[in-house]
């Protein structure tokens, strides 16, 4: 069986997908998301081997999505859509294929005979993915975009990663790593990546390693490992 995993903001579209993909027998439906956010946080935990996942959603789309989702649990991916003209552009994007809406059951029996041939031989799925410009996190039942400019820094611990802005700081899904290479956030310390715009002052201390000051003066750590770069980056 084929571990997979449904997004789609639209409830009725979820339950007849996923009603659909039980009756193959070849698909076992790990999961369902009604938003971008919800599907990273599900791919990080359920490790699905697809995602059938809708481009057309609220605030997130499913193109920005894919961007925020690291390497090394993506999985392969088609592409649900209601409008044709984001055909070609899930093409262009490389995913395995894509699937118009209402779902046919003719079409989705060649898609998964299409991924049963990819997973018993093909490579593992990558795709080209744009730049994060804003950042979805938590609050409360609701998802707030932050945009890089307001971001200071962003850590991560076992309550899980944290952005952080001047004023209060917020949980996302989206890794450190994934941040670090598609965000342009710069890597400070294990657990901490600055936005390099951001910094007021950096404090030198005796054991090699330092501090940074933020604009709004919170303080966050450089190890010993990543100041030389740090310094470099800065023309120190």
């Amino acid at each position: 069986m084929i571990r997979a995993l449904i997004v789609d903001d639209e409830p009725h579209a979820r339950e007849e997908l996923e009603a659909l993909l039980n009756e193959t027998g070849a698909i076992e439906v790990v999961g369902s998301s009604a938003n971008a956010l919800e599907g990273i946080k599900a791919i990080n935990t359920l490790r699905p081997e697809v995602v059938f996942l809708d481009i057309h959603m609220p605030m997130i789309n499913g193109f920005e999505m894919l961007a925020m989702v690291n390497q090394e649990v993506m999985p392969h991916v088609v592409f649900i859509t209601a409008y044709d003209e984001y055909s070609l552009k899930a093409f262009e994007e490389k995913t395995l294929d894509y699937l118009l809406k209402p779902v046919e059951p003719e079409r989705l029996t060649k898609t998964i005979s299409k991924l049963q041939e990819l997973l018993r031989s093909g490579p593992a799925p990558s795709y080209e993915v744009a730049p994060i410009h804003r950042i979805p996190c938590f609050v409360g039942q609701r998802v707030r975009l932050i945009c890089l400019r307001d971001v200071e820094y962003v850590s991560t611990s076992v309550a899980g990663t944290q952005v952080c802005t001047a004023d209060a700081c917020f949980y996302t899904e989206i890794t450190l790593k994934v941040l670090e290479e598609r965000a342009g956030l710069h890597r400070c310390h294990k657990q901490y990546l600055v936005n390099m715009e951001s910094i007021q002052e950096i404090i030198f201390l005796p054991n090699g390693a330092a501090e940074i000051l933020t604009l709004s003066n919170h303080k966050i750590p450089v190890s010993r490992r990543y100041l030389k770069s740090l310094k470099q980056k800065l023309l120190l």
